[in-house]
Parts: C-alpha cells; sequence; structure tokens
C-alpha cells in the first residue's frame, strides 16, 4: 500500500464518477470496425454447455 500511497500524493485522490448516471457508449469508427468483424462468428454451445465461437463459413448446413 505504500505504493499507491505515494501516487496517490503525487496524482492525488481518484476521481469518482457518478453512478446514477447511464453509461454512454461512443459508436466509433474502431466499435464499428469491431462490430462488422464480429458479424463473421457465431456462437455454438456443445453439450456440456461450453460456449465458442466459430467463423461462420467454417458451420456445417445441416
Amino acid at each position: 500500500m505504500n505504493a499507491t500511497d505515494r501516487l496517490r500524493f503525487f496524482f492525488g485522490p481518484a476521481t469518482r464518477l457518478d453512478t446514477s448516471l447511464p453509461v454512454v457508449h461512443k459508436h466509433d469508427e474502431y466499435e464499428q470496425a469491431s462490430e462488422e468483424e464480429l458479424t463473421h462468428f457465431v456462437v455454438e454451445t456443445d453439450t456440456a454447455g461450453h460456449h465458442y465461437a466459430v467463423r461462420r463459413e467454417d458451420v456445417k448446413e445441416t
């Protein structure tokens, strides 16, 4: 705790945000690119209940 006490002295106390405010999500270019990449995956569940992602082109059509 000595290191954190020294950092607090140097940087000041941590700022606390108002937790009653809603979280603001910014839809920037990076987030849009990430969402586009995630559309190439589908979530599968095995018989043991484990979840995993599979590329859509690798999914066997039944």
